[in-house]
């Protein structure tokens, strides 16, 4: 009986592997309502996945619109496109092969490498590793637990102190398809350690104050895309009464949540959850935050794709208090980043640089009292998209330390 339910579970996780033959990334234009109407139906009479914006009810006029088609559909596409005239080109072939070339030599080794995009496994075993690497300079703690059961695991880094220090949060992998940004964190924490003593800059920051890095924040989402479904964006939890899988857990936090961006079906890839932060990982990062809010002074998420850097408001149209100040480093810090290879960031706050999304992770901090609150949205601008070779890993990683360098050097200077 053993043998044939672990038969059934080994067929259902085969059954779960989702490929992409034939599937086609476009980047259309719409110039027109007709265009506007006609990827809204798209969105409603097929299964298209929207890579950007995130819903189909943020598309407006003259936004390009990148969406991945089943091969299924492709012939339909073609045709309408060809009637409505609206402007086009196809981004990514063929889907499958873009995530096998995405992975530069092979599968990933079972070793730990801050050069390839190491499944959750391996970063767990990376956590603990580094953890207890340098005890002088780094800790550990977990704040609470997954859907699915597995620890959330924050590292402290900074040089120990009796005193408590102001601090920064760092986030990466709120959505589980964004590989890039993972990468980031366990760059991030690899520098700090290797340039504390040897670089001027960082060993002031880490001598005055500590960085909270959460490596993966969507763990379970984030196995998956490993497992079975490379494509996939939320998190794993399920509720009665409901055959669709998770919430988008940057619309689960209470910042205008699900007024607009964000949608109420449980189905939809920006479902915001139930209720704010219904999403069990939320409620500990918020939770956590709210515990240390007296002493965080900046908080960082990372994301991809699109090379923006990104500040409160999303959720609303409206400028934020310290609108010009956050313009200010922002555009301080994408100069930075653009020093190294020329790499072009557009700032300004979410809602009017990009599209109004409610119950995202960083107005939320800001409306908290986190002053300094940025989500940065890495390479590329849609030519790899997601898919983002490990080729690129380490330029997009030596770069966006130097944002994120900039912005901890600015907030060190200006505590409030």
């Amino acid at each position: 009986m053993k043998f044939l339910l672990l038969l059934g579970l080994v067929a259902v996780a085969l059954a779960e592997n989702t490929h992409f033959e034939g599937d086609k990334v476009f980047r259309l234009k719409p110039v027109l309502d007709e265009h506007v109407t006609f990827i809204k139906e798209l969105a409603d009479s097929m299964e298209v996945d929207f890579w950007r914006p995130e819903s189909p009810a943020l598309v407006t006029i003259d936004i390009d619109v990148d969406i991945r088609v089943p091969a299924f559909y492709l012939d339909m596409v073609y045709t309408r496109l060809d009637q409505i005239d609206m402007e086009h080109e196809v981004l990514i072939e063929d889907l499958e092969e873009a995530v096998h070339r995405e992975r530069d030599s092979g599968p990933s080794p079972r070793a730990h490498s801050y050069t390839k995009y190491n499944d959750w496994n391996t970063v767990q075993d990376w956590i603990n590793t580094i953890a207890s690497s340098n005890p002088n300079l780094i800790s550990k703690q977990v704040i609470g637990n997954t859907y699915e059961g597995r620890p959330m695991t924050v590292l402290k880094i900074g040089k120990k102190s009796s005193t408590t220090k102001n601090a920064i949060f760092l986030d990466c992998g709120i959505h589980a398809r964004e590989w890039i940004s993972p990468a980031f964190c366990q760059w991030f924490v690899k520098e700090a350690l290797s340039t504390y003593g040897s670089d001027s800059q960082m060993t002031s920051l880490l001598d005055q104050m500590d960085v909270y890095v959460l490596p993966v924040f969507n763990i379970d989402g984030y196995d998956f895309t490993h497992k079975s479904n490379r494509m996939w964006r939320k998190t794993r939890s399920r509720k009665s009464g409901s055959s669709c899988i998770g919430a988008d857990p940057n619309r689960n936090w209470n910042a205008g949540w699900c007024t607009i961006g964000a949608s109420s079906n449980p189905c939809s890839d920006t479902f915001c959850g139930y209720t704010p932060e219904s999403e069990i990982e939320v409620k500990a990062v918020a939770d956590f935050i709210r515990r240390n809010k007296s002493i965080i002074k900046a908080y960082l998420t990372i994301h991809s794709y699109s090379q923006l850097l990104l500040f409160p408001y999303s959720y609303t149209f409206e400028l934020a208090a310290h609108h010009s100040e956050l313009m200010k480093v922002a555009e301080g810090a994408s100069a930075a980043l653009r020093s190294l290879y020329g790499t072009r960031y557009t700032s300004g706050p979410g809602a009017a640089t990009i599209y109004p999304a409610a119950g995202g992770s960083d107005d939320w901090a800001y409306d908290l009292g986190v002053k300094y609150s940025y989500t940065f949205e890495l390479r590329d601008t849609g030519r790899y998209g997601f898919l983002l070779p490990e080729s690129q890993i380490k330029p997009t990683c030596e770069e966006t330390m130097l944002a994120v360098k900039y912005i901890a050097a600015y907030v060190q200077k200006n505590l409030y």
